[in-house]
């Protein structure tokens, strides 16, 4: 129902959003003007060359995933959905490369063809995620809280 809800939180979900523009459409949808929401997830930074090789790694990974968005893309998404950002923050995650394989049961020519793309990454994209020699890696991660305008 619309305008229903003071608060909601997504965590680590809109990067499989067939329709990103659309779930936050239905965000400000439910929310009652004034109401506050949370959006974390991963996003790319944008840069085209580490931006691919995240992409490439993820739907490898998952073929559900459709896309971590940038910052900019967040933003003017909101605000064209009907938010306003009040507080942006970023941090990085490190994935254990083998657990985060076996969290998702991703088969294991998935987890061979990851491994090569980070073995044959250029200098930029080896270093902005910490590839370490088992694959783990540093993710980036953000959360938005936006009001409902």
């Amino acid at each position: 129902e619309d305008g229903t809800f003071d608060f909601l939180a997504t965590r680590y979900s809109a990067h499989h959003w067939r329709d990103f523009e659309g779930g936050i459409r239905q965000a400000r949808r439910v929310l009652k003007t004034g109401g506050r929401a949370a959006f974390i997830d991963a996003y790319s930074t944008g840069v085209p060359l580490l931006d691919t090789h995240l992409q490439a790694v993820e739907i490898i990974r998952d073929p559900s995933h459709v896309r971590d968005y940038s910052a900019a893309e967040w933003m003017a998404t909101l605000a064209r959905s009907g938010f306003q950002a009040i507080d942006y923050r970023t941090w990085r995650v490190r994935m254990d490369f083998p657990v985060w394989m076996a969290r998702l049961g991703a088969p294991e020519s998935a987890g061979i063809s990851i491994r090569a793309l980070q073995a044959t990454a250029p200098a930029e994209t080896r270093e902005h995620f910490s590839i370490e020699p088992d694959g783990s890696f540093m993710l980036d991660v953000m959360m938005i809280q936006a009001q409902a305008v």
